[in-house]
Parts: structure tokens; C-alpha cells; sequence
């Protein structure tokens, strides 16, 4: 079963946690990096880790939350090799990982009900990268997020 790992702010807490006990329930191994009640914190000290969790292979895949999901996707993509999307349906969710292979996603708490969360979450896991052109665009990405950083 593969491991999932969570990361939220305060805003994204309730959400996190009944995503978190849904996909415990489905067998995931949930790798939870926080935050671990609704009193505010800064979402990047637990959505960066979680996203680098990603990024090097302890966790398959990524779930972060927030109010809106807009600045945790934005800290998550700072990572390098997450592809992170925000998702407020499940329209959103296919197309985040048939097109764009998002190996994270974000949601927000204040914009999708429990519910929706976790069929976004669902079509998320259960759809496949199509490749073929969308291929040749994220190689693009990563090619220009290489030559950001320096790399060769």
C-alpha cells in the first residue's frame, strides 16, 4: 500500500484529519508531518516537510491543506520534484494527475466539504498519468526547474 504524506496549517486541520482517518481506514500508510490541532500556525513549517517527504521517496504521494489550498500549493511546489495542484473538485483532481502527474495535491478546508474532499482525493488516487504530450510538458518544467537551481 503506498504511503501518504499530510501537512496543514490550522485552517486545513479538521479536513486533514478526517482525510487522514478515511484513507487510514482504505490501508495507507499516512506519514502526518502537522499541524496537530486548529491553533494558528505558519502552514510552510509543515507543508514543506511533507512535500519533501514527496520529493525523496519516503512518501509516495501528498496531501496538504489549508483555508483556501492556495499558499500551501505555492510552498509545496517550492520543493523540487513535487508537482503539487490545488483541487477544489474532482474535475480538478483527474486532470491534476491525467495531465500534470501531480504527486501532491491541495485542498482547502474552507472551500470544499468534507464530502467533496474525499471524493477529490478518491479520483485523485485512482486516476493514471496519461503521458504522450502532457509527458513533454512537465519534462519542461523539470528541465527549466534544473537549470533554475544550477544543476546539470
Amino acid at each position: 500500500m503506498k504511503t501518504i504524506s499530510l501537512g496543514t496549517d490550522h485552517a486545513g486541520y479538521h479536513l486533514k484529519e478526517v482525510v487522514k482517518k478515511y484513507l487510514q481506514d482504505k490501508g495507507f500508510q499516512i506519514v502526518d508531518y502537522g499541524a496537530f490541532s486548529n491553533e494558528p500556525v505558519d502552514y510552510a513549517d509543515f507543508v514543506i516537510p511533507a512535500a519533501e517527504a514527496v520529493a525523496n521517496g519516503e512518501a509516495d504521494l501528498g496531501l496538504v491543506f489549508g483555508g483556501s489550498g492556495n499558499g500551501e500549493a505555492i510552498a509545496a511546489n517550492k520543493v523540487k520534484g513535487v508537482r503539487c495542484a490545488l483541487c477544489w473538485n474532482v474535475k480538478s483532481a483527474l486532470l491534476a494527475k491525467e495531465h500534470n502527474n501531480a504527486n501532491v495535491i491541495a485542498l482547502g478546508g474552507r472551500m470544499v466539504s468534507d464530502a467533496e474532499a474525499l471524493k477529490i482525493v478518491d479520483h485523485w488516487l485512482e486516476a493514471s498519468f496519461e503521458g504522450g504530450r502532457h509527458l513533454r510538458r512537465i519534462q519542461k518544467v523539470g528541465d527549466y526547474e534544473t537549470r533554475q537551481s544550477g544543476e546539470s
